[in-house]
């Protein structure tokens, strides 16, 4: 039951006065007491519930007549259940008495009538708005938790229109009011009352610029749809208010960010109109809170939708046949495979730094949001102009260009499987972030995207040193494999210790004559011996190591790891300008497609008929049920210092579990 407001009565003037149902009306029936009264008595007629509270110690109850004794703290509170059916319908009387007296020296009269306003939300995530008992002025997490949840209308469902939906102050076509979340209000009682007072829906002016509001105007053509609240209209005053329900559709405009915590709320006001010219005074306000939805990444476990990839082909390092292999590979995960051409890329092949897919969900609509990094080389226009369409979404964060460094690329960028931590859950994984540290004065993912990427809340990031690497990217040492056992994933690190194992136990075996890069046009072969006699290749390696196993702590720590969920793939890195690349092409730069793995070809030293690093590879991931398809890359991406995940990037499968119901 919650307190609402005070109510004076008084024997000189009888009171006409508005309750709304569900909520407690004090009675302060002292400010007018009649000279000599010492006791009263209260009635009010079969709609009205009277609550006489009081101090037992203080206050004896009476036994016979109820009347009560005025020079002592008693309170009075009334409540009603039920909306009234015409105006003044119900009545309390309170009667004063006198020390002796039988008859009252004065009577006061307060005339009721009863109303029920709600505002609600689909409070209880169940796609369906209806009235809940949960407190609607709290949002709470967990499967146990209630409160609305709202998308940011960042698709674009008409073709038509520039940018998307949420940049356009109308309703743009039926799907438009599909990607928002019901709010109704909900009124009943005398439709005289509601025509003679005010209801005003309201939203917070430090709120008002994140979410926007739309009532019908009219009939129910999308087009009658206006917009009555948002970043330039903080209250309405709802017309037709004697209606029974009045629907209006919530569009979000904001994602969580550092200035916003994602949380918005509205209220209405039922305001009593003076007929003397006076304020209006409100006499209930109901209020409800939504909770814009985060956007979540999606991990390599999860199954993939569709590939995306870029074509070379007049260029000096064309990709005709990494796009072949691409093809096959696909065709084996069965996903749908998209190719940007050349005329819209402008001969950019990392489609993988240019954009992050993620997707945005509410109980009522899920759909996918591409995150568009601020590297804006030649597929700088690729996410907005072939992405963004019906239920696809888009968002970005720009920071000064003076601040974008080769850091703020999405190969920077990744999302574990989901994880337990010290007892901690983290169903929808960890996100991934390569930063400068231990490195003083390094390069680090600009500001405005790490503050978006933490205010999503869902998928807490990690920090990870990536510096060290002349492109700097994580997935240039780590990456997720799926796996039927143990935690349902394995983390692949990328080994200098484990090649040097290799080729150590390859020379021991008398192949230290096989050669690394054998069948490569133009490029310089060397051998197992060459490789391990040389001293300056060890001494980089033994650097490389070290930052691999500063992350490893890092990951095994923050993720909650043991030594058996990772894998050690053997990798090689040179360093230039002291900053490292990978020796040969990097194998666990991969992409995952199910239990299919698209691997760069290592071109390693050939041990009876076969590459040593793929045989080792394979031995590895194959018994997790893996199958490892390896490409030629070489030319293609590995000599301009990227693999075959910097040139692909893939939309998977949403998650199952509803990110409402973890626990940040």
């Amino acid at each position: 039951m919650t307190k609402q407001r005070v109510l004076q009565v008084s024997p000189l003037h009888p009171r006409n006065a508005i309750c709304v149902v569900g909520t407690e009306v004090f009675l302060d029936i002292r400010r007018s007491i009649p000279r000599g009264a010492t006791s009263f008595d209260i009635r009010g007629t079969s709609g009205v519930r009277v609550y006489i509270i009081y101090n037992h110690d203080f206050v004896k109850e009476p036994m016979s007549e109820t009347r009560w004794p005025l020079d002592v703290d008693i309170e009075i509170t009334i409540t009603m259940d039920f909306p009234s059916e015409t105006v003044n319908d119900n009545k309390v009387r309170i009667s004063y008495y006198g020390e002796n007296g039988n008859e009252p020296i004065e009577t006061a009269w307060l005339y009721l009538t009863c109303v029920s306003v709600s505002l609600d939300t689909d409070t209880n995530r169940t796609g369906v708005v209806e009235s809940s008992e949960a407190d609607k002025t709290k949002w709470t997490w967990g499967p146990d938790g209630h409160g609305a949840v709202l998308l940011v209308n960042c698709d674009r469902d008409s073709l038509g229109s520039g940018g998307t939906d949420s940049t356009h102050p109308h309703v743009q076509s039926y799907a438009d009011l599909q990607d928002m979340s019901l709010m109704l209000l909900r009124t009943q009682g005398p439709s005289a009352l509601f025509a003679e007072n005010k209801l005003v829906l309201q939203v917070p002016a430090s709120e008002a610029d994140k979410v926007r509001v739309f009532h019908a105007a009219g009939n129910d053509s999308y087009y009658q749809y206006k917009p009555v609240l948002g970043p330039d209209k903080l209250s309405y005053a709802v017309d037709h208010a004697s209606r029974q329900e009045i629907t209006f559709y919530v569009e979000g405009l904001a994602f969580p960010d550092q200035d916003f915590s994602g949380l918005v709320s509205f209220s209405v006001t039922l305001l009593e109109v003076s007929s003397e010219g006076f304020p209006d005074t409100p006499i209930f306000t109901d209020t409800v809170v939504f909770r814009v939805s985060p956007w979540i990444m999606t991990p390599n476990t999860l199954q993939p939708l569709e590939v995306f990839v870029c074509s070379i082909e007049s260029d000096a390092n064309p990709n005709v046949d990494f796009l072949s292999a691409m093809r096959a590979l696909v065709r084996k995960a069965n996903c749908k495979l998209t190719v940007c051409p050349q005329l819209e890329n402008r001969s950019d092949r990392w489609i993988q730094d240019e954009l992050e897919f993620g997707y945005v969900e509410a109980p009522h609509k899920l759909f996918p949001v591409v995150f568009d990094s601020p590297r804006n080389r030649g597929l700088q226009n690729f996410p907005l102009r072939r992405i963004l369409g019906p239920d696809f979404g888009y968002v970005t964060r720009e920071p000064p260009k003076s601040q974008v460094s080769g850091l703020d690329s999405f190969g920077n960028l990744d999302v574990s499987p989901p994880v337990t931590v010290q007892g901690k859950e983290y169903p929808l994984g960890r996100i991934l972030i390569g930063s400068s540290f231990p490195r003083s004065g390094g390069r680090r993912m600009a500001k405005v995207i790490r503050d978006f990427l933490y205010a999503q809340a869902v998928q807490p990031p990690v920090e990870v040193y990536s510096d060290w690497l002349t492109v700097g990217h994580v997935d240039e040492f780590l990456t997720f494999v799926p796996a039927s056992d143990r935690k349902g994933f394995r983390l692949l690190l990328g080994s200098p210790r484990a090649c040097y194992q290799l080729f150590e136990e390859k020379q021991q075996q008398g192949h230290g004559d096989a050669a690394q890069f054998t069948g490569l046009a133009g490029m310089a072969i060397i051998t197992i011996d060459e490789i391990l006699a040389n001293e300056t290749l060890r001494r980089s390696n033994r650097y490389a190591q070290n930052c691999i196993d500063w992350n490893r702590k890092i990951l095994k720590q923050e993720l909650g790891l043991s030594e058996e969920d990772i894998i050690d793939i053997p990798q090689l890195f040179v360093l230039k300008d002291s900053y490292a690349d990978a020796f040969f092409p990097n194998l666990v730069n991969l992409v995952v497609l199910g239990t299919h793995l698209g691997i760069p070809k290592p071109f390693g030293p050939i041990v009876d008929g076969q590459c040593c690093l793929e045989e080792k590879v394979r031995s590895l991931l194959e018994p997790l049920g893996l199958t490892c398809t390896f490409i030629n890359d070489f030319f293609s991406y590995f000599e301009l210092e990227g693999d075959v995940h910097c040139g692909t990037n893939v939309l998977r499968k949403p998650f199952s579990f509803q990110w409402w119901n973890m626990i940040p």
